[in-house]
């Protein structure tokens, strides 16, 4: 395709690169500056502990939607999958858990990562399993996954495959590096805008070309019978076999706990926060974006269905090539450079943000408690070194990802994974906040029994796909459980275990859980009431998601 791409389509991507580039650059030398000698670990690894709503709830978006979003969700709707845009509309409403019940305790902690917050309310043992859980993550899947997805971004644009991994993975790494969290954050929010008008031009000019919504429809509805419901229903029954709406309201909720309230990868975010309002305000902006990838992600999807039914897109038989499809054979000159744009932002975003995470990670939680003595210059340097280390590891794991992710669906395999190891984490943090009685011992016995039956999930799937297990033996219905409703099981499991063997040993004194555990917020116009403004803003928010609901059901445009 790059001999497709016009003069002018070439300088918009250029341009984005360089202007992502001067903005890192801009924003570090302005911190640093204003720090002169005192730039320390806070301002590298918290963007110094001041950054307001805007900022904080467009890089919650940007870094979570990476290039396997905007390729995945498309597929989704393409292939008429339309309840994999439920996670997104769930995670509204998680955005919502986490700026009024999760900030409070972060913020007043003072803590810098997720595990550090877990050794204050429990032990350093919790703190050693969630920091060592989450950097193999990162690796795993968030890298992995970033970077194949990219790999498509790549072909469309013509560019060979390592050629363009090694070049958005080493551009990325650069500024992350250098710059920080706060570099990190402001191009964040650049390429928020960059993603969000790439994916509105798309839907224009697909919608366009089939005479507009009411046109779209209708090649869908006369595409087949049931097609339209298909299409524009997020809910399916409870016998589906990959969103079933049970595991949809029960298990990905849990999901979304461990991810948006949990995860260091988007903590990461809020605890930068000048304070607790512009944090949970952070989040509610976040919340509102998050509403939007049903509307320009998996609804371009429906829209490159129908335009290959009309014989205006090849899709080659398969649906994850809706998006690169209709940037290669349909998008005019121009447009092509801003999606190609909006396409490298999801995914440099994503490295970004991650990188920065697992820096933080191994200085913070591993290097400082191994050198308690550090200056804070030296965590600054081993944050950048490890930075540099992470682009290394991320470079070399690339053919093995690749030989594993080949024929997959990428985004669902994404869910899975998170699936398996989620439930245990978010079993700690919800009970360990608003359950006094839960101690360190039933946290580790929690956290270790979640990871062991995730792990055999994982292992058991993997045998049975490869057809090692005997259909309609206990192994092969425990591989075979829907990965929402095992999520269920697991959070249930790992609960009770947390509580049984909290029970075993003492609890822990008042004055360990201070900060870390609930209690009744004294001011009241900081508190969930009408009295507050960010109170309307989270009726808004919910209003909004039940609306979506209500609309693409079998009551509303699934029921046509």
């Amino acid at each position: 395709m790059l001999s497709s791409l016009s003069v002018l389509d070439l300088l918009i991507i250029l341009a984005y690169f360089l202007v992502v580039f001067l903005l890192a650059a801009w924003v570090t030398i302005q911190e640093r500056r204003s720090k002169a000698h005192n730039y320390g670990s806070q301002d590298y690894f918290l963007g110094g502990k001041n950054l307001g709503w805007f900022v904080i709830g467009a890089s919650l978006f940007a870094s979570n939607i990476g290039s396997e979003h905007l390729v995945g969700l498309a597929g989704s709707g393409a292939r008429g999958d339309m309840p994999a845009a439920q996670f997104e509309l769930l995670a509204s409403l998680i955005l919502i858990l986490l700026g009024w019940v999760f900030v409070p305790f972060y913020i007043k902690s003072g803590v810098f990562t997720m595990p550090e917050f877990l050794e204050r309310r429990y032990s350093p043992a919790a703190r050693n399993y969630l920091s060592v859980v989450s950097i193999l993550a990162y690796v795993l899947t968030k890298i992995s996954i970033t970077i194949f997805a990219g790999a498509l971004v790549f072909e469309v644009m013509g560019v060979e495959f390592w050629t363009g991994a090694v070049v958005v993975v080493l551009a990325t790494g650069v500024y992350t590096a250098f710059g920080g969290l706060r570099a990190v954050v402001y191009t964040d929010m650049m390429q928020m805008f960059v993603l969000v008008a790439g994916a509105l031009a798309v839907t224009f000019f697909g919608l366009e070309a089939l005479g507009g919504w009411s046109g779209m429809m209708k090649v869908v509805e006369t595409a087949g019978a049931g097609t339209d419901a298909r299409f524009f229903n997020l809910w399916r029954p409870m016998s589906d076999p990959d969103f079933p709406w049970t595991g949809i309201m029960f298990g990905a909720p849990i999901l979304g706990v461990w991810y948006w309230c949990t995860d260091q990868f988007i903590v990461q975010r809020v605890l930068s926060a000048k304070n607790i309002a512009n944090a949970r305000e952070g989040t509610l902006f976040g919340g509102f974006l998050k509403l939007l990838p049903l509307f320009i992600f998996v609804i371009p999807g429906v829209i490159a269905f129908a335009l290959s039914q009309e014989n205006l897109l090849n899709l080659q038989g398969d649906p994850d090539k809706a998006l690169p499809a209709m940037i290669t054979d349909f998008l005019p000159s121009g447009m092509k450079g801003l999606v190609l744009a909006g396409l490298l932002a999801a995914l440099m975003s994503s490295l970004s943000s991650v990188f920065n995470s697992c820096s933080t990670l191994f200085t913070i939680d591993f290097y400082k408690r191994w050198r308690p003595a550090a200056t804070e210059k030296e965590l600054v340097n081993i944050g950048q070194v490890a930075t540099v280390v992470l682009v290394g590891i991320s470079l070399a794991w690339i053919p093995f990802m690749r030989t594993m992710m080949e024929g997959s669906s990428f985004y669902k395999y994404l869910q899975s994974i998170q699936a398996y190891i989620s439930p245990p984490i978010a079993a700690a943090f919800l009970l360990g906040l608003f359950v006094k009685r839960i101690n360190s011992n039933g946290a580790i016995w929690a956290l270790w029994t979640g990871f062991v039956l995730g792990g055999l999930r994982l292992f058991l799937e993997f045998q049975k796909n490869v057809g090692h297990l005997t259909e309609g033996s206990f192994l092969y219905y425990f591989a075979d459980i829907n990965f929402l409703h095992f999520a269920i099981v697991l959070f249930v499991i790992s609960a009770v275990v947390m509580v049984v063997m909290s029970l075993l040993k003492p609890q822990d004194p008042p004055e360990k859980l201070k900060n870390v555990t609930y209690e009744k917020p004294e001011d009241k116009a900081t508190g969930f009431g009408p009295g507050n403004k960010d109170f309307w803003l989270t009726i808004l928010l919910i209003a909004a998601i039940l609306i979506i609901w209500l609309v693409f059901s079998p009551y509303g445009l699934g029921g046509r």
